[in-house]
């Protein structure tokens, strides 16, 4: 295929931040349009990378043929969280532009899991992609398996990706959703344990230490590794510091555990976040003597960070975090 318009008309897109999606039916379909798009770009004196599942890189590795493709291992580079993920690419355009590359074309195929509790996290991670990278010179095409992936995930896609791409060429989609928009339209998922009573509550917290050993003590008996454990007493503390910090009284805790997962909500009288893409980078950016870290420490050290209340739901009434770990 012509990596332009469909039909072959036009020219690539302009530099900066590229977020493009392929669905595929076989590996003989993802090669047919996914090595024109990294050769074009070799060609360019751009980067190629791939990160992708082992059958797609080795069916991409064959055809290709050429040594100065980059293939990136997919569970280092993506990790466990979308936060890292989006670091991962922006040291990956750095990394590429101190080598000379104009800029870098990356085949991306991430392992959405296997719950509609993780496909949420990746649905989410590609609306927020559109805003975390703008400006970067990443042309990023994102591979869909048809044939794998649930049809919620698959039409997922054209929401949060700007064009997508077949045989035939790049064409916009009709689907996409303006990033902030379509995140603020995301349903913050149930969790059955705020049903039942919680192991632990503080009603009106005012001494910090003693709610952190109060926490830390109801933690130390779980089967879980403690670094495990240790993280996710980290993101507790930095998500009531902010409570008390940046909104209003009464700050309120509750504390779940299941033997597979521990649960903790944070939650105050002030307006909350309106800010959609909170926590998925600094607030302040690179300058991080500035602070402005706690939303996004807590979505690295845990596995989901649903907010709730406040600006994101005006109805509920004050704001509310909740953190959830799973004990793999």
């Amino acid at each position: 295929m012509n990596w332009t318009a469909a039909g072959g008309k036009g020219h690539p897109p302009a530099a900066g931040f590229v977020h493009d999606a392929l669905h595929y039916d076989s590996l003989d379909d993802l090669v047919d349009v996914a090595v024109p798009f990294l050769r074009g770009g070799l060609d360019a004196g751009e980067a190629a990378v791939v990160v992708a599942s082992d059958p797609a890189t080795a069916a991409l590795w064959d055809a290709l043929g050429d040594e100065r493709l980059v293939v990136l291992d997919r569970a280092a580079t993506y990790g466990p969280r979308t936060p890292g993920a989006i670091t991962s690419f922006r040291r990956l355009a750095e990394r590429q532009r101190a080598t000379g590359a104009s800029r870098v074309r990356v085949l991306g195929e991430v392992d959405r899991g296997a719950t509609p509790r993780e496909w949420l996290e990746w649905e989410r991670y590609d609306a927020v992609l559109n805003e975390a990278l703008r400006g970067w010179d990443l042309w990023g095409v994102c591979a869909f398996d048809t044939q794998r992936l649930p049809g919620p995930v698959l039409a997922s896609a054209s929401c949060t990706h700007p064009h997508l791409v077949t045989s035939q060429g790049r064409t916009p989609s009709t689907g996409y959703t303006e990033p902030a928009t379509y995140l603020r339209r995301l349903p913050v998922p149930d969790e059955p344990l705020e049903s039942s009573p919680p192991r632990f509550s503080a009603a009106d917290v005012a001494d910090f230490i003693g709610l952190r050993h109060a926490v830390a003590a109801e933690l130390a008996g779980l089967t879980a590794p403690a670094d495990v454990v240790e993280d996710f007493l980290l993101a507790v503390d930095e998500m009531t510091s902010n409570a008390v910090r940046h909104g209003l009284p009464p700050v309120s805790l509750r504390l779940w555990t299941a033997p597979d997962r521990i649960v903790c909500t944070i939650a105050d009288g002030g307006p909350g976040w309106d800010d959609p893409f909170a926590g998925y980078g600094p607030a302040h950016g690179e300058d991080l003597s500035r602070g402005g870290m706690g939303l996004w420490l807590a979505r690295q050290l845990c596995d989901h960070v649903d907010i709730s209340g406040g600006a994101h739901h005006p109805g509920d009434g004050g704001a509310r975090v909740r953190l959830t770990t799973l004990l793999r």
